[in-house]
C-alpha cells in the first residue's frame, strides 16, 4: 500500500451546510461513477458518504448501506474515526435519505448487496473523515492564529504544539463558518502503520443495544393508533381469492376490518394477535390457477433432460468435448440441488401510513430505491413522496432485497385508505411457505485427467430458473443470454461485472447453462447466490477427478492455482493450519474446497466423524481468507462462523419441496436450521494483505458444504449427489 494516498476529488462535489439554530456542520462526501471507475472491481467502485458534527460535539455518520448483522454499521464508522481521530464508538448512525445523492454507483441504487460495503466505503469514507479533521485543524489554527502543521488531533480534539490550547471538535464549527473554510482538494490518508483502530478487533458498534433489548428491528416499531395485519396467501402461487366470509372473523375482539390485497385476505386488528387469529378464522374459497399441478420432482426430471441438451455456451476455452472424447478416463456425474428458504430469524415486516400527500414506510430492507420507486408507482405518487425509515433487521441473506418489495408492499396496500400506521407481520409459516427461494438447480458434470492424473478437460451443463432475467438488473447481469449468477463459480475467466474466475486451470473448460422459463416459484439471491450451487457442483466434481488421477486433493487445487497467487499462497497455508497430512483416524474423514467470491479468495478443511448408520457430526473447520487488508478482524471471524452455520445447516438439511403447487415445509420443525450443538469448531485465519478490503459476509457460506461432502467420501467412500445430505440418507447430529 503506498505510504501517501491522496484523494483527487474536486471541493464542489463537497456538501457544506451550516444550521443557524444547530450550528452544525454537514461535510459531504460524492465520488460519482466516471467511467475509469466503472471499469474497476466491483469492489473498488466508490459510493456516497455524509458526515455531520454538531456543535454539542456529536458525530454522525449518514449510512446508506443497511445493518443486518453483515457489520456494516461498525466498519463504516470505524473507517471515519480512523482518519478524524475519534473513538468509532462516539460517531452515530443514522440512515441516509433514499435520495439519489446517496445511491450506490456500483448498483446505481439505493442497495446493500454483494458483500460490497467494505471496499467501496475504504477510501471515501477516510477521504470524508480525514477532510473533516483537516478543516477542524484549520479552524484551530486561525481561532489560535498557530501554524496549522504544528497543531494535531486526538480523541475529537485538536491541541496546538505545546498542549496549552485545545478545543473539542464542536467549539470550532463556529469558526469554520465565520471563516468560509472549505475541505482541501487533496488530502493524505494515514499510512497503515499508524493506524490506531483500522486492522484491530473491534466489537459492533449496535451490539450492546442488541444485548439489552433497546435496538430497535422492523418487527418493535410501534406508532400511535397503529393497526396490525395478517394475510391470508392462496396456498398455491399465483391462486387469487374467489369467495371470502368474514362473520367468524369480525367477531374476535380487536379486529376492525378485512379486505382484499393483492396478495391474498388481509385482517386488520389493534393486536398481532388478535389479527392472527382472525385470519385462521376466515373462511375462503381459492382459485388456485395454473401452477397448482406444480412439483420439485417434475422440475427435477425437467432439469436432468435439459443437462444432457447444448445449451447457452457461457465459456469455451480450448476443446472440452474432442478432449473428452479421446480420453480413456472419464468421468461424469449429476448434482442437484433443491429450493431454499432465506430462514431469517426475524420474519419479513412493514409499517406503512398512507396520507394524502405522502407515504411513511418503516422497513428493513436491503433495497430502499427499488421499494421506493414500486411502492411510488403503486400509489401513483411522486417518489420523492415515498419516505422509508430504515431500522434494524434480524438477517436478510438476500430476502430482504426482494425486487417485487412484496412486503413493503403488503403493508402499504393493507395502509392505503385507512388514514392510520398499519404494521403486517408475515408470520414463519407464511415466510416458508410463501417466500422466495433459492432457485432449485441440476449440473451436469463430464471430465477427464491425462495420464499423470491432472484434468485436462472439463464440461459443465448447469440448469436452472435465470434470477436476473426479466428484473431491473438484467442489462448488467444477462450477457449473451446468460445469467451471470447462474454460472458464477463456474467460469475460469472473469466475465461481465465478475472480475474474477475458479481460480483454477484446466486446459479444456467448457461450460453450458439453461435458464428454464419462471413458473410459480419466485426465485432470488440467497447467501453466495450462484456460489450456493455452483460450489458444491464444482468443489465435488474437481474431487473426483482428483480421485480417478490419483491426486491428493488439496495437493491438486495447489498445483491447479500456480497462475493465481492469492488463492496458490491461501491452499499452501491452509494446507499447514489445518494439519492436512496428518492421519485423520478412524470413521473419520477430511475435505477441502475453496472458491472465490466477490474478489475474496477463500479455502476451508472440514473434518467429521461418521457412524455406520449414517449419522455424522462435523468436528473442526479450519478457514483460510484473504479479504485484502482486514478492517475488522473480529468482524470478518464472525462473519465466517456465521457463513459456515448458514451453508452446513442448508447443506445437511436445506430442502423446500413443491407437490401440487404447495410448500411443503412450514415452520422450523420441518425446514430444519444448523442447531448449537451442531456447530463446528472453527479455526479462522486471515492473510495479511495490503491489498484493498473485499468482502466476507458471503464468503463463508460457499466451500463449506462442499468441504464435508468431500469429508463423507473420506471417510466412507460414498460419493453426495443429490442434496440435502438427509436425501441421500446421512443425519447431521
Amino acid at each position: 500500500m503506498n505510504k501517501r494516498i491522496e484523494s483527487g476529488i474536486s471541493r464542489r462535489t463537497f456538501v457544506k451546510a451550516a444550521s443557524t439554530a444547530a450550528g452544525s456542520l454537514l461535510v459531504g462526501i460524492h465520488l460519482p461513477a466516471s467511467s475509469e471507475q466503472k471499469k474497476m472491481p466491483l469492489q473498488q467502485t466508490v459510493m456516497n458518504s455524509f458526515i455531520r458534527i454538531d456543535n454539542d460535539n456529536t458525530i454522525t455518520l449518514l449510512a446508506n448501506h443497511s445493518e443486518f448483522g453483515n457489520g456494516a454499521y461498525t466498519i463504516m464508522p470505524m473507517m471515519v474515526a480512523e482518519e478524524l481521530d475519534v473513538p468509532y464508538e462516539k460517531i452515530r448512525l443514522e440512515p441516509a435519505p433514499t435520495r439519489p445523492e446517496y445511491y450506490s454507483p456500483i448498483f446505481r441504487e439505493y442497495l446493500t448487496a454483494g458483500s460490497v460495503t467494505t471496499g467501496s466505503c475504504w477510501i471515501p469514507l477516510r477521504t470524508a473523515g480525514a477532510k473533516a479533521r483537516a478543516m477542524l485543524i484549520d479552524a484551530a489554527s486561525k481561532k489560535w492564529d498557530q501554524p496549522s502543521e504544528t497543531l494535531h488531533t486526538n480523541n475529537g480534539r485538536v491541541f496546538s504544539e505545546n498542549g496549552q490550547l485545545s478545543a473539542n471538535y464542536g467549539d470550532l464549527l463556529h469558526t469554520i463558518h465565520a471563516e468560509g473554510i472549505v475541505p482541501p482538494e487533496k488530502v493524505a490518508l494515514k499510512d497503515p502503520s499508524k493506524f490506531k483502530i483500522l486492522g484491530k478487533p473491534a466489537r459492533r458498534h449496535e451490539g450492546s443495544s442488541k444485548v439489552d433489548g433497546s435496538a430497535v428491528f422492523g418487527i418493535d416499531i410501534k406508532l400511535p393508533d397503529m393497526l396490525y395485519g395478517s394475510i391470508a396467501r392462496c396456498p398455491v402461487y399465483g391462486g387469487t381469492a374467489k369467495y371470502y366470509d368474514t362473520s367468524e372473523t369480525l367477531k374476535i375482539p380487536g379486529v376492525i376490518k378485512v379486505k382484499e390485497l393483492s396478495a391474498g385476505v388481509v385482517v386488520l386488528a389493534n393486536s398481532y394477535w388478535a389479527a392472527l387469529k382472525g385470519r385462521k378464522a376466515l373462511k375462503i374459497e381459492w382459485v388456485e390457477g395454473a401452477n397448482s399441478s406444480l412439483s420439485s420432482d417434475l422440475f427435477f426430471q425437467e432439469y436432468r433432460d435439459l443437462a444432457g441438451k447444448p445449451g447457452i455456451v457461457a465459456e469455451n476455452i480450448g476443446d472440452s468435448i474432442a478432449s473428452i472424447k479421446l480420453s480413456d478416463n472419464v468421468i461424469e456425474s449429476v448434482y442437484e440441488m433443491p429450493y431454499l428458504a432465506h430462514a431469517t430469524m426475524e420474519p419479513p415486516n412493514c409499517t406503512a401510513l398512507v396520507t394524502n400527500d405522502r407515504c411513511e414506510i418503516w422497513s428493513g430492507t436491503q433495497s430502499q430505491s427499488n421499494d421506493q420507486k414500486v411502492v411510488a408507482k403503486l400509489l401513483g405518487r411522486p417518489q420523492e413522496s415515498i419516505i422509508i425509515h430504515r431500522p434494524l433487521m434480524g438477517g436478510s441473506f438476500g430476502r430482504r432485497a426482494a425486487k417485487s418489495a412484496d412486503f413493503t408492499v403488503n403493508a402499504v396496500e393493507a395502509a392505503n385508505g385507512e388514514g392510520v400506521p398499519v404494521q403486517v407481520i408475515w408470520s414463519r409459516e407464511e415466510d416458508i411457505k410463501g417466500g422466495h427461494y433459492r432457485p432449485l438447480f441440476v449440473h451436469k458434470l463430464r471430465g477427464a485427467v491425462d495420464d499423470e492424473g491432472m484434468p485436462i478437460a472439463w464440461h459443465q451443463t448447469v440448469v436452472g430458473q435465470s434470477i436476473m432475467e426479466g428484473t431491473r438488473f438484467a442489462p448488467a447481469f444477462m450477457v449473451n443470454g446468460v445469467d451471470l449468477y447462474s454460472v458464477d463459480g463456474c467460469l475460469q475467466e472473469p466475465l461481465g461485472l465478475f472480475p474474477y474466475g475458479t481460480s483454477y486451470h484446466i486446459p479444456n473448460h467448457r461450460v453450458e447453462c439453461h435458464n428454464p422459463p419462471k413458473i410459480g416459484v419466485v426465485p432470488m439471491e440467497w447467501r453466495s447466490v450462484g456460489h450456493s450451487h455452483t460450489g458444491i457442483a464444482y468443489e465435488c466434481f474437481l474431487d473426483e477427478l482428483a480421485a480417478a488421477g490419483g491426486k491428493d486433493p488439496l495437493d491438486l487445487r495447489i498445483a491447479l492455482t500456480k497462475d493465481n497467487p492469492r488463492m496458490h499462497k491461501l491452499l499452501k497455508l491452509l494446507k499447514e493450519k489445518s494439519n492436512w497430512l496428518k492421519p485423520i483416524g478412524k470413521n473419520r474423514g477430511r475435505g477441502v474446497a475453496a472458491r472465490v467470491y466477490s474478489v475474496s479468495p477463500i479455502a476451508q478443511v472440514a473434518e467429521i466423524t461418521m457412524s455406520d448408520n449414517g449419522e455424522f457430526t462435523v468436528d473442526r473447520v479450519v478457514c483460510v481468507v484473504d479479504c485484502g487488508f482486514a478492517v475488522n478482524p473480529l468482524g470478518i471471524e464472525a462473519q465466517i462462523e456465521g457463513g459456515i452455520a448458514y451453508g452446513l445447516g442448508a447443506a445437511a438439511f436445506g430442502e423446500i419441496e413443491l407437490q401440487d403447487g404447495q410448500i411443503k415445509q412450514s415452520n422450523f420443525n420441518d425446514y430444519n436450521v444448523l442447531r448449537i450443538t451442531q456447530m463446528p469448531e472453527i479455526e479462522v485465519y486471515i492473510v495479511s494483505s495490503d491489498q484493498p478490503p473485499t468482502g466476507v459476509g458471503e464468503q463463508a457460506t460457499t466451500p463449506i458444504a462442499p468441504a464435508v461432502v468431500n469429508a463423507v467420501f473420506n471417510a466412507s467412500g460414498k460419493r453426495i449427489k443429490r442434496f440435502p445430505l438427509a436425501k441421500s440418507g446421512l443425519k447431521l447430529v
